[in-house]
């Protein structure tokens, strides 16, 4: 099965996020729905799940103009 925008219809797109993400209306914290709002630009077919998933891990990547914290890319 292709995941790719051009490939799905966007009630799919939903499908497959909701799937991927489990019962998001079940959340006790906040952060599900935080997640189920990162995936919109590809249920709405604007960016693919690879442009998504890409530029969320690329705010974890280490900087190498950390100096002075831990060394942590990552508050967390």
């Amino acid at each position: 099965m292709s995941y790719l925008i051009k490939d799905t219809t966007k009630e799919e797109r939903e499908q497959i996020v909701k799937e991927s993400l489990g019962n998001i209306e079940a959340n006790c914290d906040g952060c599900m729905a935080g997640l189920a709002e990162m995936y919109e630009d590809y249920i709405e077919g604007k960016k693919e799940l690879r442009e998504i998933n890409m530029e969320f891990n690329a705010r974890y990547v280490k900087d190498d103009n950390m100096e002075g914290r831990d060394g942590r890319s990552c508050v967390m």
